[in-house]
């Protein structure tokens, strides 16, 4: 169901988490920022937003500027003021949280910036002066739009390919709606293609067109293809109908077309799992559990998102592998062998989610003719993130094997001044990229 049609309940439910600030709310927190010299959230920011100099102008009531500022050194700054774990980043080592006291509302503040540029519906930035280069970014995820913001910044005519009838990766597709709506993400892509990028969709690279071909008709290639699928459980029943991995569950919410009610099991322990199990409760599922094979210390997820599934109802099971999925033509339950202390577990169930981790995308960066590490991870420099051929660079999970869109972005922004120094080695740095630069 289309969500513009859904249920109120069910809007309610998928509503964002983090409401927006009033203004007064922005002002009253940021006067309570001490705007550090060495600032600690400056330093766990992947792409070391100047949170100090941003708040100040919140102060000061200049929105603008404050945008300006995050989105200088972040072109994803409005989809990471929602989707980052800022508890574990920028919040995280606020020194106030070293003392006992609530962290500054950074992402929030962050938000409320970002969200007056929207509103005003112009970037604070403008393309280059038109240096004569192109480059193809294949993948319109965060690492490929953040390198594509930069270059069209630095000069060059840059076209995006993406596989999807969408760009955006993960934020488009795979947040979880509670974090960010997709309609969130599709405007911050629109406001920043007005730079000028073109964008080819539904065309998949080495598929629909050759990597020979993007290498001939480019002078760079930047490499943002995420990861593959979903792994698989390698257990009898796993191609039962009701079997799905969570990312297809996730993309099927925020289309509005996930079904409520049933009950549910969740195979998985990072954030992955927790935000396909904490959407089925708000989705209708009538009973949900999360099964992880190791103990509760183990799990991979954030402590906060676990508590918020907690909250929301889900209930979790540990030590507890998958044997087999129980059923005839459909899903009817899961038989899981014990970890600690032996013996076996049957839980029925209507639907069982995957939620194991991706494999690496190895196909399309070999097509390139790309080193790849020994985890199908593509070896890159991490300074310029320069891959093994000299006119390919690449960033985002490709090379992490899985981190957050601010990861991304970051390694985005580092690809695209590197690919500039490469094709341009006696070109000045170009005027109003003196900021951004110094936050590589």
């Amino acid at each position: 169901m289309p969500a513009s049609t859904a249920p109120k309940a069910w809007r309610d439910n998928l509503a964002e988490l983090k409401k927006p600030l009033t203004r007064e709310e922005a002002r009253r927190e940021s006067f309570r920022c001490l705007y550090c010299h060495d600032a600690p959230c400056v330093a766990a920011c992947p792409t070391h937003i100047d949170v100090p100099r941003f708040i100040r102008q919140i102060a000061s009531a200049d929105l603008l500027g404050a945008g300006r500022t995050i989105l200088e050194a972040n072109p994803l700054g409005h989809s990471c003021a929602r989707v980052c774990p800022v508890e574990v980043l920028c919040e995280g080592a606020c020194v106030h949280e070293g003392w006992n006291e609530k962290p500054i509302d950074i992402a929030r503040l962050q938000r409320h910036a970002t969200d007056a540029v929207h509103a005003e519906g112009e970037l604070p930035f403008a393309p280059g002066p038109a240096n004569g280069l192109s480059v193809a970014v294949v993948g319109a995820g965060p690492a490929g739009v953040s390198a594509a913001t930069y270059l069209r910044r630095l000069g060059f005519a840059v076209t995006l390919f993406e596989k999807r009838p969408l760009p955006g990766g993960l934020n488009t597709f795979g947040v979880a709606e509670y974090k960010m709506d997709r309609r969130t993400s599709l405007a911050e892509l629109r406001l920043l293609f007005r730079l000028g990028c073109a964008v080819v969709t539904g065309r998949q690279v080495g598929k629909d067109l050759a990597a020979a071909k993007l290498l001939a008709d480019f002078d760079a290639v930047f490499l943002g293809v995420g990861l593959a699928r979903t792994r698989s459980l390698g257990i009898p029943g796993e191609d039962l109908p009701g079997v799905m991995d969570a990312l297809s569950f996730i993309e099927r919410v925020k289309a509005g077309q996930a079904r409520g009610g049933g009950r549910v099991v969740v195979i998985g322990g990072g954030n992955t799992a927790i935000d396909a199990a904490t959407q089925s409760v708000r989705t209708g599922a009538a009973r949900v559990t999360l099964a992880y094979r190791r103990a509760f210390k183990d799990m991979p997820a954030y402590d906060f998102e676990v508590a918020l599934a907690r909250t929301d109802g889900v209930s979790l099971m540990m030590n507890a592998r998958p044997r087999r999925v129980l059923g005839r033509d459909k899903v009817e339950g899961v038989e899981f062998a014990r970890t600690k202390g032996g013996g076996l577990l049957t839980l029925e169930c209507d639907r069982v989610i995957k939620a194991i981790g991706q494999e690496k995308e190895r196909t399309l960066p070999q097509a390139f003719g790309v080193r790849l590490n020994d985890d199908g991870t593509i070896a890159t420099d991490s300074d310029t993130m320069r891959t093994s051929r000299r006119r390919v660079f690449a960033g985002g999970d490709a090379v992490t094997g899985g981190k957050e869109v601010v990861n991304a972005a970051a390694d985005g922004k580092r690809a695209a001044w590197a690919i500039h120094r490469a094709l341009r080695p006696r070109a000045a740095a170009p005027e109003g990229s003196a900021y951004w630069i110094k936050t590589l």
